[in-house]
């Protein structure tokens, strides 16, 4: 297995600095906020031939109730996985309290420790980390998780202390299908993702926006592995008020383009809003496998439900290829059957589609229905092949295709979408005309002229030596 570093300390110490610094990445939310990674997030560092996998953590403050104790556990977690622990403290603000608190912890449990005293550019090594000796936890490094300063080194000076990992872990751990579940703030993402894992692997509190982050979670079912991206909240842009929620949605927005398969989540108790519409109208826009999952099913009437159906058809007919789950993420009510829908999302968004097949449907459609005469002249279309995936993309080529009006493109990705059982993903059609052979033959001249014109050319240029 890869070895695990897990990074601890307490708040606003450069932990998620450091994290992003080690994957050469930015997957960790960075701003001068204590308290602002909640969860375990997960990613892969290498020093030279040697991967690993590295969990940034939240802050220990010490306070054992609400959502400081529920992060304190997600830390405790990360702990009992590592083979080896980067105790971050800060060279600026010096030993404190909460550090000592946090080693004699640390002591505890025997895992192999690193003191890291980030923050400690333009100081010299040995005065900066002098006083963390009292530790007792051995000789600290003295970094800078912000400029790269030594980071490099700390690494391969870890890695030398664990045993090799297999070739191949990273590869395999590497591999999956992304999964993003979007949504609007508190509508029981991160519960549903612990119900799929079958452990508490995410911090859940009632109270909107608890997760700020995109959290990354590898896992493993009925031999198929894929990637869960818990993400932050979405809600109206007028809403959004403090600066590190503004980042948490880009966040968000950059799991579902790095996804290949979107699982929506809906609130039932507070029906389909707008903002649930516009959250899967930019998964459409990007062309994202998608799956709807209405939660919070348990508990409604019969009323509450026909209610909620009929918003569904209204609200989101444009989302009519996306399988629909009525879930209960809190008590795992069909839960399991998502998963199926997420393989049959993923496997039609990255199908191979031939092109003689393509042709051939294109031809019954066009001979079921023809397209419309535009300026008096008929459409034609000729032949289609694959243009890409994730999601399928079907090129038409033709004469005045790109006049196709938009009802019939409809109807192509229908025909498309039915011949070859695309349920799950949307389906994109790019039109191309082929260029108009007579184009500029007034201006050409022919092969006789040609010559007669280099013949006259040379002509004039001994006349002018």
């Amino acid at each position: 297995m890869l070895p695990v570093i897990a990074i601890v300390g307490r708040p606003n110490v450069g932990k998620s600095t450091l994290f992003n610094r080690l994957t050469a990445t930015r997957d960790a939310l960075v701003a001068d906020t204590p308290g602002l990674t909640r969860d375990r997030q997960y990613g892969f560092a290498r020093s030279g031939s040697r991967p690993s996998l590295v969990v940034d953590t939240g802050g220990l403050s010490g306070i054992a109730s609400g959502l400081d104790g529920l992060m304190a556990r997600q830390t405790q977690r990360a702990l009992d996985e590592a083979d080896l622990v980067f105790f971050l403290v800060d060279a600026r603000e010096g030993l404190s309290p909460q550090d000592d608190a946090i080693a004699g912890e640390l002591r505890r449990r025997g895992t192999p420790v690193f003191v890291v005293v980030n923050k400690a550019e333009g100081l010299d090594p040995d005065i900066a980390g002098a006083e963390f000796h009292a530790l007792g936890l051995g000789d600290p490094w003295a970094i800078s998780a912000a400029h790269g300063d030594r980071v490099g080194a700390l690494l391969d000076a870890a890695l030398e202390t664990l045993p090799e990992p297999a070739a191949n872990d990273v590869e395999t751990a590497a591999k999956g299908i992304r999964v993003a579940v979007v949504g609007r703030p508190n509508v029981g993402k991160s519960t549903l993702i612990n119900r799929l894992l079958g452990e508490e692997r995410l911090v859940t509190f009632d109270q909107p926006g608890t997760t700020r982050d995109s959290v990354q979670v590898p896992f493993e079912r009925d031999g198929r592995q894929y990637v869960l991206i818990d993400t932050a909240g979405l809600r109206r842009r007028g809403r959004i008020i403090e600066a590190v929620e503004k980042f948490s949605v880009i966040k968000t927005l950059q799991a579902v383009e790095g996804a290949h398969v979107a699982i929506a989540v809906v609130d039932a108790r507070d029906g389909v809003t707008d903002q649930d519409a516009s959250l899967m109208g930019l998964c459409l826009e990007r062309g994202r496998a998608a799956v709807v999952a209405v939660n919070k099913w348990d508990g409604l009437s019969p009323e509450q439900r026909d209610t909620v159906r009929r918003q569904l058809d209204l609200k989101l007919g444009f989302m009519d290829f996306a399988p629909l789950h009525f879930i209960s993420a809190l008590h795992g009510t069909a839960v399991g059957d998502l998963m199926q829908s997420v393989d049959a999302s993923y496997g039609a968004a990255m199908r191979t589609l031939p092109t003689p097949e393509l042709s051939r449907v294109l031809e019954q459609a066009v001979a079921e229905h023809a397209p419309p005469m535009v300026h008096g002249r008929r459409i034609r279309l000729r032949y289609a092949h694959q243009g890409g995936r994730n999601p399928p993309v079907i090129v038409v080529h033709g004469t005045q295709a790109e006049r196709l009006p938009a009802s019939y493109r409809r109807f192509l990705v229908n025909r498309f979408r039915a011949a070859f059982r695309l349920a799950g993903t949307p389906v994109r059609i790019e039109l191309r005309s082929g260029a108009n052979p007579f184009a500029g033959r007034r201006n050409k001249l022919t092969p006789r002229q040609e010559r007669k014109r280099k013949r006259l050319k040379r002509h004039v240029k001994r006349g002018k030596t």
